[in-house]
């Protein structure tokens, strides 16, 4: 039956019906009898990974072709296009898959590509849920680079800033202080302290005053316990403030500023 493909791989692939069909001879069928449908890829990974039923067929060859070959070969097209791929509506799916599943060589790759970019990357609506998955997955060090990125090299912060009140930026930031260690949370949490109040007028820039008040809100929890004495004082201070200003500004119909 699978025989029966061969000469319609491409075209299967691409089908919305026949995409499925293919993707269970990847699962179900043993390597070395679907060889011909791995090979037809070669060459054209990354034009699949952009396509709305092929993203889903490379990421079922990744998880299940375990052969060396095939896998460098896929993988070599994929890392020659990190960038492209992760910018894409369907492409960032592949570059997110070997984020999490992948070999931690692959990995660091993708995220090596990334920096340098990684504030223009999260404002952007593909790229952001991209760079969510280097925090997540990316090890110690690497993550330590992505947010002194975040952080930028000045007082000011002005990376941190822009990305607070960016509609998809913000998520990262969020990610950030979800991910990072205790040290580099007090250390975020009080560059983010300076910009509260600015922050509560911008309608991006309140989803990290809600952040910032679960944070408050979690008390004795380990991601709120370790900050200092002083910083939290300050985050309830300020956040009951916010809290009662955002009401005072819906009662009387004060419009949110957009970033």
């Amino acid at each position: 039956m699978v025989l029966e493909l061969d000469g319609q791989i491409m075209k299967c692939v691409r089908d919305q019906n026949g995409n499925h069909v293919i993707q269970k001879c990847i699962e179900c069928v043993p390597q070395e009898k679907i060889q011909f449908i791995i090979e037809s890829f070669f060459g054209h990974v990354v034009a699949l990974s952009t396509h709305p039923y092929g993203c889903r067929v490379i990421q079922r060859v990744l998880e299940h072709c375990d052969d060396p070959k095939t896998q460098s070969i896929m993988m070599d097209e994929i890392r020659q296009s990190v960038c492209i791929l992760a910018q894409d509506q369907y492409g960032n799916y592949v570059i997110q898959h070997v984020l999490q599943h992948g070999r931690q060589e692959e990995r660091s790759d993708i995220i090596s590509q990334l920096t340098g970019q990684i504030v223009k990357m999260s404002q952007q609506k593909y790229a952001s849920n991209v760079v969510e998955k280097c925090l997540t997955y990316g090890t110690p060090e690497e993550r330590q680079l992505l947010i002194n990125e975040i952080l930028g090299s000045t007082d000011e912060n002005e990376p941190l800033q822009v990305m607070m009140k960016d509609q998809f930026a913000n998520y990262v930031v969020q990610k950030v202080l979800e991910t990072c260690d205790d040290q580099n949370r007090e250390l975020i949490l009080s560059r983010i302290k300076v910009h509260l109040n600015a922050l509560k007028r911008y309608t991006y820039g309140k989803h990290i005053v809600t952040r910032v008040e679960k944070l408050v809100a979690a008390g004795g929890k380990p991601v709120f316990s370790r900050l200092s004495s002083a910083t939290k004082c300050y985050y309830t201070f300020v956040l009951n403030h916010a809290t009662s200003f955002r009401l005072a500004e819906r009662r009387i119909g004060v419009p949110s500023h957009s970033s």
